[in-house]
């Protein structure tokens, strides 16, 4: 490895351990600042579906957060490991985002009295996203065709594993714009749902309804993010 290699495989995997440590910070201090309130709104309440599909996000998201944060130098992990670490991920973020998505159809259909039109409109739409986070994982992600491990020595005592993609970012480019225009018509229905809540409570002289406001507001939070 040449001087100027080794210099740059040091500034990657420094960036990489600041980055890793930094997410860690923040995942762990989320959950301890939001332990208190899911303890008395979650875990003291009655649970229903809805209690255990929270739980599956919340708790599988921060599995996935710190295995990404663990994974690509913070630690060392052999090339075989790093590639099963990577697809579990992978295949993690899409499991996750559904189940997000899931949350927020379930809200919405909630939000609009429980209209059976719109829920069959969205799940009817939500399926071909599924159907395409799954083709996505298997087409970019699953192939060693597509994607590798290749482990950086930069020491005999220092080493870690990088990914190598073998195919262009357009395949996952295009793949994302259904998922990204779902997730307006979502945040836009939400949208929709608080303005006439609000005109509703307007004419009628009372405060908005807390409960409606912090919904949209994560669904918002939720596209932005």
């Amino acid at each position: 490895m040449s001087g100027s290699e080794l210099e740059e495989s040091l500034y990657a995997l420094d960036w990489n351990n600041s980055i890793s440590v930094a997410a860690i910070t923040l995942v762990s201090y989320e959950y301890i600042l939001q332990l208190e309130k899911e303890a008395t709104f979650v875990w003291e309440r009655q649970w229903s579906a809805m209690t255990y599909l929270y739980l599956a996000v919340r708790y599988f998201g921060v599995l996935i957060a710190i295995t990404c944060a663990c994974w690509g130098g913070l630690f060392y992990i052999s090339e075989a490991v790093s590639y099963g670490i990577f697809l579990f991920f992978q295949w993690g973020f899409s499991v996750y985002f559904c189940l997000a998505e899931v949350i927020l159809i379930w809200r919405l259909y909630a939000l609009y009295n429980q209209s059976k039109p719109l829920l069959y409109i969205l799940v009817g739409f939500f399926l071909p996203v599924v159907a395409l986070y799954i083709a996505v994982d298997i087409f970019l992600w699953s192939r060693p065709s597509a994607i590798s491990m290749q482990e950086i020595i930069i020491t005999p005592a220092v080493k870690y594993c990088t990914t190598s993609f073998h195919i262009g970012p357009m395949p996952a480019i295009y793949a994302s714009i259904p998922v990204i225009c779902y997730d307006i018509l979502l945040v836009v229905l939400a949208i929709a749902a608080l303005g006439r809540h609000l005109r509703e409570r307007k004419e009628l002289n009372m405060r908005p309804n807390a409960y409606v406001v912090v919904i949209v507001r994560y669904h918002v939070l939720y596209f932005v993010l």
